[in-house]
């Protein structure tokens, strides 16, 4: 079996996500995704990925990602090469499953549990929809399209979403409203009525729900050291369950500074690419909980060996998800494949939201857990309404 083509597709309303589609002479197609810089990314694929790609066999996957990752500027990062590398990958999962007629997850080792644990982020329907990325000016809290707009429920209504999840069967969540002091302060320091504001959703869901509910604390990398240590302080009363990137992931010594003044864990994340960071993060006891996304931290293949380092260092796994469909999937894929997964991140917005104008299928979620997915390789195929938008933009390298 030969690739004889490489597609990037991609949408101007859904303007993050990048689709990857890998062709084959045995007529297999395998589909991947990315998110973020997706005509970056897709230039790079073609115009540096596709002449190492076509004509070798895709089932070649550790091979075919080696010679993706070692190029010039892809190492260890989350860039454009790396993102590029991890959309092809899961696309070359996608064809081994298919080729076999067996799930992802399988090929991976097969189910290590018969249902995932997952955890809803806050997010809205708009969030992250639109090229701008930037934290805070992506909410989008004005653009409910539904009964989920859990972002501004967060902020402002914190008790009714907590009880609302909880209805659900949902019993842990994520929020970030310390983003908005951090962003106004460039996360140098915070107010005394900022920190009052920030804290209130904590108050609200501990006071409606009391610990039946966890609640994940992101703060996307945006404070100082000295100002992540008194907001890790100032939550401890409420028991988090963590602090996901509270500061640049770019210092093991600093987060292992930061891990020994909390007694709550930290986890770091889908930001850090490769699992060469991940391990001098681990080296240096700064991380409890062990993150990746497969979209940006080199798809499956590097994905497994990050899980696989994470239970050597006796720390749990857990797959981001607040992206695109093809990428929520790959990582229900691996939380099933991982004896270490912790728990699943979801995004009930999405997945009974914009996921569903997208995708052929979507994971079973019931009373708080996902349930495996069935059919070969990922499972999953794009709508073809998709290949009908007026907005699509479609390239193709092929020999």
């Amino acid at each position: 079996m030969k690739i004889t083509s490489i597609e990037t597709m991609r949408t101007d309303e859904f303007s993050n996500v990048l689709w990857v589609r890998v062709h084959t002479d045995a007529g297999i197609v395998g589909l991947g995704e990315t998110f973020y810089g997706a005509d970056s990314v897709a230039a790079h694929i073609h115009d540096t990925l596709a002449i190492r790609l076509i004509g070798k066999n895709p089932l070649h996957i550790e091979a075919l990602h080696r010679d993706m990752v070692s190029l010039p500027m892809a190492q260890s990062c989350t860039g454009v090469e790396y993102r590029a590398a991890s959309a092809v990958d899961i696309a070359l999962w996608d064809i081994f499953g298919k080729v076999c007629g067996q799930p992802v997850h399988q090929m991976l080792g097969g189910l290590c549990r018969d249902k995932q644990r997952i955890y809803n982020t806050c997010a809205g329907y708009g969030y992250v929809r639109s090229r701008n990325i930037k934290p805070v000016s992506n909410w989008a809290t004005g653009q409910a399209e539904g009964p989920y707009e859990d972002l501004d429920a967060f902020m402002n209504r914190a008790d009714a979403l907590a009880e609302s999840l909880l209805e659900q069967g949902i019993t842990a969540m994520k929020i970030w409203p310390f983003d908005p002091p951090a962003i106004e302060n460039q996360g140098a320091f915070i107010t005394p009525d900022q920190m009052r504001k920030a804290v209130e959703p904590f108050e609200k869901i501990r006071n409606a729900v009391g610990d039946r509910m966890e609640i994940m604390v992101e703060l996307h990398s945006l404070w100082n050291l000295p100002m992540a240590k008194v907001i890790c302080k100032a939550l401890e009363a409420y028991k988090p369950t963590w602090y996901e990137d509270p500061i640049r992931m770019n210092s093991p010594q600093a987060l292992a500074e930061l891990a020994r003044s909390t007694d709550v864990w930290i986890c770091a994340s889908e930001t850090l690419g490769s699992r060469y960071p991940y391990k001098d993060m681990l080296d240096r006891d700064a991380m409890h909980v062990v993150m990746a996304d497969l979209c940006w931290t080199g798809g499956l293949t590097e994905g497994r060996k990050i899980a696989a380092m994470a239970e050597t260092y006796h720390r749990p796994f857990a797959p981001h998800d607040c992206i695109g469909p093809v990428g929520f999937i790959a990582g229900i894929h691996m939380s099933f494949s991982q004896p270490n997964t912790l728990i699943q991140e979801s995004v009930r917005a999405f997945y009974a939201g914009w996921y569903k104008e997208l995708v052929t299928t979507l994971p079973t979620i019931r009373d708080g857990y996902v349930y495996p997915m069935e059919g070969p390789g990922l499972g999953v195929e794009l709508l073809p309404a998709v290949f009908e938008r007026g907005d699509l933009t479609v390239r193709r390298s092929q020999a």
